[in-house]
C-alpha cells in the first residue's frame, strides 16, 4: 500500500511491491476508460488548427508549412498560464504542450520520414482558452496562438546572439516570474535527424514568455547543456529563481539552480549549479563547479537515480515531487528545511511506489485477465487545484498486461485512485490544471505499439475513423 516513509537508498531495490489494494481493475483496450465520477471531452488533437493560417488537416499529404502551423504529433508536457481577472468576466487560460518525438512509421504515409515536415511537427504549441459554458475551448485564431519548432529563432541567453530550433522539448513549467521553462530532454534524437540543426544550441532549457508572440526564446546555457527532461521551478525567500532539473538517463541525477539575481527575464543565465545526495531520507545540495555537470556530480558523490523524469512543485505546501521511472518506478516527496526552496537540505521520503503488471500467459483466444490499476512507471507530475497530485505513466517499450493511465494522490496522502488509462499504446504525457479546476491531460501517440505503422496501427483513437490515423489528444477531465 501506499505510504510515506524514509527514502534510505535511491536504488530500486529498496521499493518492495506495495500491498494489493480494493482498486479498478484494466486491460489494454483500444478504447480510453475513464474512472467512475469523471467525465471526459476533447480539448485540440494532432494537426488541428494552431495558428489564424493554419490550412486543413491532411495527413496523406503532410507538408512543413502546414505542420509548423497546426498542433505537433507527440503530446508530453501540459501547462496551464492564468491571465488576471478579464474586463469581460470571460474565464481564460493559456495552454502550453509540448511535442517530443514524431514516430515516423505513424506520422507518415508509408513510414518513410520527411525530416523537415518531422521537425515541424514537433516542438511546443501555445493556444489561448476560453471557457464557453461549461467547456473549455481552443480559440480559433487566438492572439497568442503560436507553434515553436526546429526552426524556430531563439537568442543564446538574455543578451546573446541569435541560435536557430527548438528541439525535443519533453519537460518544462510556468514560473512564478511570469514566463515558461521548456526543457529540451529529447535534443540528441534530432541532432542526428535533423542534419541543419545546431548541435551545440539544443538540449537546454529555453525561457518563453507565453503572453507574447513576438519574444524571442531564450536559451540558458548557465543550466546545463545535458538535456533536462523536467523542469520546475520556485521564488527563494530573498526572492530568486530556483529551478529544479532531472536527468532521465540511467544514472542521472536531480539538479538545482539558484539565480545570483531576482528572479525574471535574464535571471537564469547567472547561478550556482547543485545535485541532490540523499543519506538516510536527508537531502543536501551539493554544490558543483562549472563546466559539465553530471561529471561535477559524480565526482561530488550526488545520488544517482534510475530513470528520474517528471517534477512538479506545489508552492502552498513548500514540496517537490519527483517521478522516477526505472523498475516499477516510485515518486518522491522533497520538503525544503523551513519552506525555502533555496535552503542546502531537505527531508526525502516515497510518496508512491509503483507496481509492476507483467503480462500474464493466456489459453488460446482467451481474453486477458484484468489487473489492479496501480502506477507502474510513473513519468509525468503534476498538481490539482486541491494540492492532490497527478502521476502520469509511461513504461516505454516494455511489455505489460496494465494500460499507461493518469492518477491522483490526495494532498493528505492516501492510495492513488485512477483518472483515465490510455487506449493501447498511448502514455500519459502530463497534466495540468484550468482555473476552474478542470484537468487537461496529454494522452500521447495512441496505437503506436511495436510493430505499428501509419497503415496498420493498433487502434484509431480518438475518433476511430478507418480513414484517419490516430492522434495524441488533449482531453479535459472534469468531476
Amino acid at each position: 500500500m501506499t505510504r510515506r516513509r524514509a527514502l534510505l537508498l535511491a536504488t530500486p531495490a529498496l521499493l518492495a511491491a506495495p500491498g494489493v489494494l480494493r482498486a479498478q481493475s484494466l486491460t489494454i483496450r483500444q478504447d480510453d476508460f475513464v474512472a467512475p465520477g469523471w467525465t471526459r471531452g476533447v480539448l485540440i488533437r494532432w494537426g488541428d488548427r494552431v495558428t489564424f493560417d493554419a490550412p486543413p488537416w491532411t495527413p496523406q499529404q503532410p507538408t512543413a508549412e502546414a505542420a509548423g502551423a497546426q498542433f505537433g504529433w507527440d503530446a508530453r508536457m501540459v501547462a496551464v498560464v492564468t491571465p488576471g481577472p478579464q474586463s469581460d468576466g470571460v474565464p481564460r487560460a493559456l495552454l502550453v504542450v509540448a511535442h517530443p518525438t514524431v514516430n515516423a512509421a505513424m506520422a507518415f504515409p508509408g513510414g518513410r520520414d520527411v525530416p523537415a515536415i518531422a521537425g515541424a511537427m514537433q516542438g511546443v504549441s501555445i493556444v489561448n482558452l476560453e471557457r464557453r459554458g461549461r467547456n473549455w475551448e481552443v480559440v480559433d485564431g487566438g492572439f497568442q496562438n503560436r507553434r515553436l519548432t526546429a526552426t524556430t529563432l531563439c537568442r543564446m541567453g538574455a543578451d546573446g546572439g541569435p541560435v536557430a530550433g527548438i528541439a525535443g522539448v519533453t519537460g518544462g513549467c510556468a514560473t512564478p516570474w511570469g514566463t515558461l521553462l521548456l526543457a529540451e530532454g529529447g535534443a540528441a534524437e534530432w541532432r542526428q535527424r535533423l542534419p541543419g540543426l545546431d548541435a551545440n544550441a539544443v538540449g537546454m532549457l529555453v525561457e518563453v514568455d507565453p503572453s507574447d508572440p513576438s519574444f524571442v526564446p531564450v536559451k540558458h546555457a548557465a543550466t546545463g547543456r545535458f538535456g533536462p527532461v523536467d523542469a520546475a521551478a520556485a521564488l527563494s525567500e530573498d526572492g530568486r529563481a530556483v529551478v529544479w532539473m532531472t536527468d532521465g538517463r540511467p544514472g542521472g541525477y536531480l539538479y538545482r539552480f539558484v539565480s545570483d539575481g531576482t528572479a525574471g527575464i535574464g535571471a537564469l543565465d547567472a547561478g550556482r549549479m547543485a545535485a541532490a545526495r540523499i543519506e538516510g531520507g536527508n537531502l543536501r545540495w551539493v554544490t558543483l563547479p562549472q563546466g559539465n555537470p553530471m561529471a561535477a556530480a559524480r565526482d561530488a558523490g550526488a545520488t544517482a537515480f534510475d530513470g528520474a523524469a517528471g517534477l512538479a512543485y506545489e508552492a502552498r505546501r513548500k514540496r517537490l515531487c519527483v517521478a522516477i521511472r526505472g523498475g516499477a518506478g516510485r515518486v518522491l516527496d522533497i520538503r525544503m528545511a523551513a519552506g525555502n526552496a533555496a535552503a542546502d537540505t531537505a527531508i526525502a521520503e516515497v510518496l508512491v511506489e509503483g507496481r509492476e503488471a507483467p503480462v500474464q500467459p493466456t489459453r488460446r483466444n482467451e481474453a486477458p485477465a484484468a489487473v489492479p490499476a496501480w502506477p507502474w512507471a510513473p513519468a509525468t507530475l503534476g498538481f490539482d487545484g486541491d494540492g492532490a497530485l497527478l502521476i502520469g505513466t509511461d513504461r516505454g517499450a516494455r511489455p505489460g498486461a496494465l494500460p499507461e493511465a493518469f492518477y491522483r494522490v490526495p494532498a493528505e496522502g492516501g492510495a492513488p485512485a485512477l483518472v483515465v488509462a490510455t487506449p493501447v499504446g498511448a502514455a500519459a504525457g502530463g497534466a495540468a490544471v484550468a482555473p476552474d479546476g478542470t484537468v487537461l491531460a496529454a494522452i500521447a501517440h495512441p496505437g503506436a505499439t511495436p510493430g505499428a505503422n501509419w497503415a496498420q496501427p493498433a487502434t484509431r483513437w480518438p475518433n476511430m475513423q478507418p480513414d484517419e490515423p490516430p492522434r495524441s489528444t488533449i482531453v479535459t477531465l472534469a468531476r
